[in-house]
């Protein structure tokens, strides 16, 4: 077997460039997605459902861009084209999104929404799918730490700025709340505009930047055997999952449950519980600088992981990337536990250095694990179906968020709480992953 070629940091860091740009749209969607809808009308009992949107085009289409993927090669590469087609789709939802008040004669403004964000991530989901198969495809196991968190940081830095967009409008003087006769405030419209193109173009990056390598050479490369290239079926692939990836999804499933509520319940937990706001209240001004706030907050998890994501592969190569995943988990787990008692809006920083650790952590450690175990031949297909590790949990919070909160007593801050416990109990599992050596 050929060894794959040692690249350059800059190397390393073009095939993930296109990530920074999708976070800052996947950033904006998270941070002001609940937002919006109240905005056009939802109540906070509702927003889960909506949010169910996401997880339920992630599971369908992420295996199928990563069998497809693996099949199909073009002159553009394998890769690289289903990238682009998901960053102009993306951008296009981004575009029309903050704007469903101008569609209401198409169909009812919220329905609009809810179809934008549906459309939205169905588009980052076939955009980032071959990102994760990519770096897997072009980075040898020696670097692998180092490629894995190299996209973590990159990721980090454009959530950062996404999720800062409309606080750094406002300092600039756009307006934070919604225009007479409008759904949307401008600092959300423009932020959406912006991210939109700033996607379009870190994605032209990757895609100038990067050349895969041709079939017959990555075969090479990755000593692909002709019964690894013979057809399976997505029931055989299955039915043969890697016990890794099994172990791994007990550990995803109490993360990304977690990480769920967080999304969907920041904004209203800190509006009710910092600001003093009451259900309903979704055009006051309180109620919006929460929204923005919950931005500044995600900028501030965001830039601690990536912070944390510098020094992420030194610790996995030195501590091993099991121990590095669990401390981070409970780390996240605590930092979310603590914004329950916390009523200062500048202490809830303190809270998120713990919920960057932890997102630093699972961009990067279970795709580090996992890519070593998986045949390279059908890389992208494995990708794909360990996104189900990610979009199920969220289905789960997103059926039961609405329940849980009522059982709260509508106490949105009390959810963040719930999802510090999950993260915690996720840390648990680490310990049940078995590496391949």
């Amino acid at each position: 077997m050929k060894k794959k070629p040692i690249l350059s940091f800059w190397g390393i860091w073009n095939i993930s460039f296109g990530f920074f740009g999708v976070q800052i749209g996947y950033s904006l969607q998270n941070g002001n997605a609940s937002r919006i809808l109240s905005n056009l009308g939802s109540n906070v009992e509702d927003l889960s459902l909506f949010w169910l949107a996401a997880p339920l085009a992630g599971l369908i289409i992420q295996p199928i861009i990563g069998l497809s993927s693996d099949k199909i090669w073009t002159r553009f590469g394998r890769r690289i084209p289903f990238i682009l087609i998901g960053s102009i789709f993306a951008a296009a939802s981004m575009f029309l999104m903050p704007n469903s008040g101008n569609f209401a004669h198409i169909m009812p403004i919220l329905a609009f929404g809810a179809f934008m964000l549906l459309m939205m991530d169905a588009s980052f989901n076939v955009t980032m799918q071959p990102f994760r198969a990519l770096v897997g495809d072009m980075v040898g196991e020696d670097q692998r730490n180092r490629g894995f968190a190299i996209q973590s940081f990159l990721i980090s830095a454009g959530a950062v700025l996404g999720s800062m967009l409309p606080y750094i409008l406002k300092l600039f003087g756009v307006s934070d709340i919604p225009d007479i006769g409008e759904k949307v405030a401008p600092t959300v419209i423009w932020s959406f505009y912006i991210g939109g193109a700033m996607l379009l173009l870190s994605v032209l990056v990757t895609a100038f930047t990067t050349k895969e390598y041709p079939p017959a050479e990555y075969e090479q490369y990755n000593n692909v055997t002709e019964e690894e290239k013979s057809h399976k079926s997505l029931k055989s692939i299955i039915k043969d999952l890697p016990p890794v990836m099994k172990q791994l999804a007990f550990v995803q499933f109490f993360s990304w449950f977690a990480l769920f509520l967080m999304w969907v319940y920041t904004h209203p937990g800190i509006a009710q519980h910092v600001w003093g706001t009451i259900p309903g209240e979704a055009n006051s001004a309180d109620f919006n600088t929460a929204g923005t706030w919950s931005g500044v907050i995600f900028a501030a998890y965001s830039l601690f992981a990536a912070l944390f994501a510098l020094v992420l592969a030194k610790l996995a190569n030195n501590y091993g990337r099991k121990i590095v995943y669990m401390v981070s988990l409970i780390c996240g787990g605590i930092g979310l536990i603590s914004m329950v008692f916390i009523q200062n809006q500048y202490a809830l920083f303190f809270s998120m250095i713990g919920v960057g650790i932890a997102w630093a952590a699972i961009l990067a450690m279970p795709y580090a694990i996992l890519s070593k175990a998986l045949p390279a031949s059908k890389m992208g297909t494995y990708m794909g179906l360990f996104n189900a590790t990610i979009t199920i949990p969220q289905i789960a919070a997103g059926l039961l968020g609405g329940v849980i909160l009522k059982a709260v007593g509508s106490h949105a801050i009390l959810m963040l709480g719930i999802a510090g416990v999950s993260m915690v109990i996720g840390s648990l599992f680490v310990v049940r992953v078995k590496e391949k050596i």
